[in-house]
C-alpha cells in the first residue's frame, strides 16, 4: 500500500511505453494491491478450513479464481468511477480516468476475467465457491459502487461486506460449505473496513470533496471521523476477541488477537487527541498488518490448536 500513500503526496509513477505499458494499464486496472489483500484472506480460511494446507490443485485454482474475480471487479470500478477517479490526486493516473484504455475495453476486459475466474472455480473447486465469489463481486459492483458510494457517508460501513467474502470463498472451495470459523473471518474484516479506509479517507478528505464524493470526513468533519474510527476499533476488537469464547478459536489466536487489538486501539485513541494526518497515516499502514497478523493467528490456532 505504500503506492497508495504515494499518490495521495501527489507522486506520480512513469508509465512504461509500448506494449509494455499497455500490460501495465491492464494489470493497474485490476488493482493489483486490492487483490494480494484478498487473497492472503482467502488463502487464510483454506488453510483454516483443512487444518494445514490443502491440496495443490485445490490451492492454486481458487487463488487464481480468486485473484481474476478480484481483478474483474476492480476494472468495472474503475470504469464506472472514471468520472471521480479523474478529479482525485490518488485516482488521476488510472488507465479509463486517464483514456489510455476506453471504457468499452475496459469492459470487455472486466467481464472475461470475471467469466474465466467463475469458470475456473466451479470447475476446479466448487460451485458453492463460484457462487459465492460471483456474489461478492456483484454486491462490490451493482450495490457498492453504482450506489452506496455516490449516495451515502455508510458506502464503506454497509459496502465493507464485498471484501468480507473471499474467506467463505476460501473455505467453502476446502469444504464444500460456509464454516463457522469463516464467518468470524468474515465478520472481523467487516468490521475493520471502516476504521481502515477512513483512515485513508482522512488524508485525502480535500480529494473526495473534490469529487464529489461523501466520505464520511468531507461530510461530517475530521472529528466526527476519528469518534468513529475509535467506535469501530472498539467494536472490532470486542467482537474479535468473543470468537474465543463463543469457541469458535481457542487461546493460540486470543493471545496475540488482544495484544494486535491492544495496539489498534491505543493507535485509533492516539488519532482521536492528537493531529489527524499523521496519525491517520499511521493508523491506516497499521490496519494493514493487524489483518495480515490476525489472519496468521486464526490459521495457527486452528493448524496446532
Amino acid at each position: 500500500m505504500s503506492s497508495t500513500l504515494s499518490r495521495l503526496e501527489g507522486f506520480t509513477p512513469a508509465q512504461p511505453a509500448g506494449w509494455r505499458g499497455q500490460l501495465n494499464d491492464y494489470f493497474e486496472l485490476t488493482k493489483p494491491r486490492i487483490i494480494v489483500l484478498l487473497l492472503v484472506t482467502t488463502f487464510a480460511a483454506m488453510l483454516m478450513a483443512a487444518h494445514g494446507l490443502p491440496p495443490l490443485g485445490l490451492t492454486v485454482a481458487t487463488l487464481i479464481g480468486g485473484a481474476l474475480a478480484a481483478g474483474s471487479a476492480g476494472a468495472f470500478n474503475c470504469v464506472i468511477d472514471r468520472d471521480i477517479d479523474a478529479l482525485m490526486v490518488r485516482t488521476r493516473t488510472r488507465p479509463v480516468a486517464t483514456g489510455r484504455i476506453s471504457p468499452s475495453a475496459g469492459l470487455a476486459f472486466a467481464a472475461a476475467l470475471g467469466l474465466v475466474s467463475f469458470g475456473l472455480l466451479y470447475a476446479f473447486a466448487n460451485p458453492l465457491a463460484a457462487w459465492l465469489s460471483l456474489a461478492g463481486n456483484a454486491y462490490y459492483v451493482l450495490f457498492y459502487t453504482l450506489w452506496l458510494k455516490r449516495t451515502t457517508t455508510l458506502n464503506i460501513v454497509i459496502g465493507g461486506a464485498a471484501g468480507a467474502v473471499p474467506p467463505l470463498v476460501g473455505w467453502a472451495a476446502v469444504t464444500h460449505t460456509v464454516g463457522t470459523p469463516a464467518l468470524g473471518l468474515f465478520a472481523l474484516i467487516f468490521l475493520w473496513t471502516p476504521p481502515h479506509f477512513w483512515a485513508l479517507a482522512l488524508m485525502a478528505n480535500t480529494d473526495y470533496h473534490r469529487a464529489n464524493v461523501p466520505m464520511l470526513p468531507n461530510v461530517r468533519g475530521t472529528l466526527r471521523t476519528k469518534r468513529e474510527i475509535f467506535a469501530y476499533t472498539l467494536v472490532l476488537v470486542a467482537v474479535s476477541l468473543a470468537l474465543t469464547p463463543l469457541h469458535v478459536l481457542g487461546l493460540w489466536y486470543f493471545v496475540p488477537a488482544a495484544i494486535l487489538g491492544a495496539v489498534f486501539i491505543w493507535d485509533a485513541w492516539r488519532m482521536l487527541v492528537g493531529p489527524t494526518k499523521p496519525l491517520a497515516r499511521v493508523l491506516f499502514k497499521y490496519s494493514l498488518l493487524y489483518l495480515a497478523l490476525m489472519c496468521a493467528a486464526m490459521v495457527l490456532d486452528r493448524v496446532i490448536g
